[in-house]
């Protein structure tokens, strides 16, 4: 009986963490959509902002998986913004638009400050 109940809770568990992460934000209309990326590498990254707090919110299915990452900062360099995103000892950097392009962009990943991906995008 008790390893059916461990079974249970596990399955429960686990359900529940799949249904939280594989809901896209597009299903909630507290958001809008503010940049969405197709990058290189098979990359996509989407931009969202709150409507009540605005919040800024940062989805990507890569070959490496889903990553959802809130508290994201907005900025203009040179003059270009950038959305940037914190996650432990990685920041994500999605570009909307470049100097050669406003229909670009780039996604740049640093790992303790250090550049570890960089890959051109056009939006979509």
């Amino acid at each position: 009986m008790k390893i059916q109940q461990k079974s249970f809770t596990f399955l429960a568990i686990v359900t529940c963490v799949m249904v939280n992460f594989s809901l896209p934000v597009a299903a909630d209309s507290t958001a809008d959509l503010i940049l969405n990326l197709d990058c290189q590498g098979d990359y996509k990254i989407n931009i969202w902002k709150t409507k009540k707090s605005g919040e800024l919110l940062y989805r990507s299915i890569s070959p490496q998986g889903k990553l959802s990452l809130k508290k994201g900062t907005s900025q203009v360099k040179e003059g270009v913004r950038v959305y940037q995103f914190r996650n432990g000892n990685y920041q994500y950097w999605a570009w909307d638009g470049t100097l050669d392009s406003q229909e670009a962009g780039m996604l740049e990943v640093y790992k303790n400050n250090q550049l570890q991906l960089q890959q051109a995008c056009t939006k979509s």
